[in-house]
């Protein structure tokens, strides 16, 4: 999901530690990364690198006057507690989703534009909710824009001995879907399918900017996707022309099931890398200890708890030992999942999220285990719960998991506190049973 994908990869921190434990934030949302947390920017800059940050950001900002109410934002005030206030020299974007208002580009604190008007669009696939929009907004140009100014940033760059580090979050492929005339009907698949192409093209127009700065064996760049394929993409439509976007992974996008977290994840590095695949479960939280440990710099106990380096792994020319212990994913409901080694614990009878069972359907899950147990190497597709035939299996994920959430990480280190208050309802079973 958006907002946790965010947060993790910046803070190295799973997202359920902050004082978000579920959902996503709005366009609208004061900011989450707490002021004194330090992040994958900021610890950059420490190491000499000059940041930059350009896309979506979705961590929540102050816009002014927001005390008042949305519709009393002043859009000719600077907001606070943004991307440079948390460890970006330059940033240009928008606060959530594209899909969610406020419209309204922000260049370094400032709005670019005043709002001049309401859109929304209803379409099937190219929706957006109602809401003002900056009079240099136009939503099928956004992806292009920060792709333009991304590249020129690239370019920049390019005449500097600095080393500088682009955070470039994407507002696509998620809704609205808008693929440019060049792309659409190209996929022979439909209007998602035809904007992923069109990803593609954008993200090779980045690769082609670094080849050109002449840097390119010196620079790595890691290209991922925040959750699995969403519904809002029309899954089913997609399986009927014989494209499964989530392959055999059951669920999607907001799923405790690998269909919402097993994702794609390429890193490329030419003059560092050792190309091979990469067979261990790796969280993207693990790129702050990653980028860290390039550079020299050791973590302090109270930054990066749910993050390991995975350089031994990326410098490696072949499959190496597993560097996690364990991965914790949790659902938009804010529901737990464990995965260690070849076995996934599920601490809920649901999907956690919008597939079926879904976590409101009290008729089904009336006849279902409170737990779910999987072994992900002969099971990768989630079909047969063997909680009952593995209770040892189970008491070990519980109690590592609750280890993980009391101790406020899951790297060693010293104990640290979870952020806000929260009475981890999906873990009452498990304490009660300690």
């Amino acid at each position: 999901m958006s907002t946790p994908t965010r947060y993790g990869i910046l803070t190295g921190r799973y997202n359920w530690r902050s004082t978000m434990k579920q959902g996503v934030l709005g366009g609208y949302s004061k900011a989450l990364i707490a002021p004194d947390r330090e992040t994958m920017a900021s610890m950059l800059r420490k190491q000499g690198y000059t940041t930059a940050g350009i896309g979506k950001w979705h961590l929540g900002w102050d816009w002014n006057n927001i005390e008042a109410g949305a519709d009393r934002v002043d859009f000719s005030k600077p907001v606070v507690n943004g991307p440079t206030t948390r460890g970006f020299d330059y940033y240009y974007g928008f606060c959530g989703s594209l899909d969610m208002p406020p419209y309204v580009y922000i260049e370094n604190d400032m709005p670019t534009c005043l709002p001049d008007r309401i859109t929304e669009d209803k379409g099937k696939y190219s929706w957006w909710r109602k809401g003002p929009t900056g009079a240099d907004f136009v939503h099928e140009e956004v992806l292009p824009n920060l792709i333009d100014r991304a590249c020129n940033y690239v370019k920049e760059k390019a005449s500097s001995r600095q080393p500088y580090f682009l955070y470039l979050p994407l507002p696509a492929p998620h809704t609205p879907i808008l693929p440019v005339k060049e792309f659409q009907g190209k996929s022979g698949l439909g209007d998602y399918a035809d904007f992923v192409l069109m990803v593609d093209a954008m993200v090779g127009r980045v690769l082609q900017a670094v080849k050109e700065s002449g840097e390119d064996d010196n620079t790595i760049v890691v290209f991922t996707t925040d959750n699995g394929c969403s519904p809002a993409a029309g899954i089913d439509e997609l399986i009927a022309q014989g494209h499964s976007p989530n392959s055999i992974y059951r669920g999607h996008k907001a799923d405790l099931f690998d269909g919402g977290h097993r994702i794609p994840c390429i890193l490329r590095w030419p003059g560092g890398a050792k190309p091979h695949r990469v067979e261990q479960t790796v969280c993207l939280t693990d790129f702050y200890a990653t980028f860290a440990a390039l550079n020299g710099y050791t973590l302090q106990d109270s930054e990066g708890e749910d993050s390991y380096n995975l350089m031994p792994a990326i410098t490696s020319p072949a499959e190496i030992s597993p560097i996690r212990e364990a991965t914790v994913h949790h659902s938009i409901a804010g529901q737990f999942t464990i995965r260690r080694g070849e076995w996934k614990l599920l601490l809920s009878p649901s999907s956690g999220g919008w597939s079926a069972p879904k976590p409101n359907d009290s008729t089904a899950l009336a006849f279902l285990p409170p737990v779910q147990l999987y072994n992900m190497k002969t099971d990768p597709s989630e079909q047969k719960n063997v909680e009952a035939q593995y209770p040892e299996k189970v008491a070990e994920l519980s109690s590592l998991l609750v280890k993980y959430v009391e101790e406020g990480r899951s790297t060693p280190g010293s104990p640290q506190k979870n952020d806000g208050k929260y009475p981890w309802k999906q873990l009452d079973d498990v304490f009660s049973r300690k």
